[in-house]
């Protein structure tokens, strides 16, 4: 089933869009209205890594124009923790019709929503009260599980060991290679998404045993991604195994490459 948004000609004559928002905050706004991960009542999760690959920014421009957003235009609210976006004047446009089928979907995307603080915000300005009925059941269930608290908690804990972790590269970077620029540290913080911090930062041992540069050892950390390569314990096992190959060779014969060979 296709799935559309509406984004009312009114949009355009708003005074705040027409006199406070820039060109890009024009782009950035209808990107919040109609991509993907947007839902039927105005909340969503997203995470900011996604809005920067999705628009082609940088994490930094993407944290920019959220803050404009929330503290100078006054229209998103978003929460860190869990991810959870409020578009504050998604109900004035979308919200107005109310059947059964929307009210389905309404109390199922309620349900999923981890922050109900952030549907305060939408609810005052949806004009259908049958909507504004069921925002109101979760909005002031202020009763919470053991279980919901302690998810927040761990939520937390991952995201300072996430920062933590990042920190420790970036150092290990910086006091090795040179000037960390944004293009690096994005880079960075990909790879320690994608394969954990230990194999970035062994990978530049690596690199740096072998006097090479940073692009070496994101070499060695694609070659180590495309053999699903998770743990050090994994990548001692390729070792072993490629000098296993290596050893048996009778001499004068070509010894067997290395997964390090192709690396540039």
């Amino acid at each position: 089933m296709a799935k559309f948004r509406q984004v009312h000609t009114t949009f355009w004559q708003d005074p705040r869009v027409l006199e406070e928002m820039t060109p890009e905050d024009k782009y950035f706004y209808l990107y919040l209205l109609t991509n993907p991960n947007t839902t039927q009542i105005g909340v969503y999760q997203i995470t900011k890594k996604q809005m920067a690959f999705d628009l082609g920014y940088s994490t930094e421009s993407i944290n920019s124009l959220l803050e404009r957003f929330i503290n100078m235009h006054g229209v998103v609210k978003y929460n860190e923790v869990t991810r959870e976006i409020a578009i504050i004047n998604w109900g004035k446009y979308n919200l107005h019709k109310a059947g059964k089928p929307v009210i389905d979907c309404v109390k199922k995307e309620l349900e999923a929503v981890k922050d109900r603080t952030l549907l305060w915000e939408v609810m005052n300005n949806i004009p259908n009260q049958s909507v504004i009925d069921e925002f109101s059941r979760y909005v002031y269930d202020t009763s919470t599980t053991r279980g919901q608290e302690e998810e927040k908690e761990q939520e937390e804990e991952l995201e300072e060991e996430q920062e933590q972790q990042e920190e420790n590269v970036y150092h290990f970077y910086q006091e090795n290679f040179g000037v960390l620029n944004p293009y690096i540290s994005q880079s960075l913080t990909m790879w320690v998404d994608d394969v954990g911090i230990d194999l970035v930062i062994e990978s530049m041992k690596r690199a740096l045993a072998n006097q090479k540069r940073f692009n070496y050892a994101e070499g060695i950390l694609k070659r180590w991604q495309n053999e699903n390569i998770k743990t050090l314990a994994e990548v001692e096992a390729l070792d072993k195994q490629f000098a296993n190959k290596g050893s048996g060779k009778p001499n004068g014969q070509p010894k067997e490459p290395t997964p390090y060979d192709t690396v540039f």
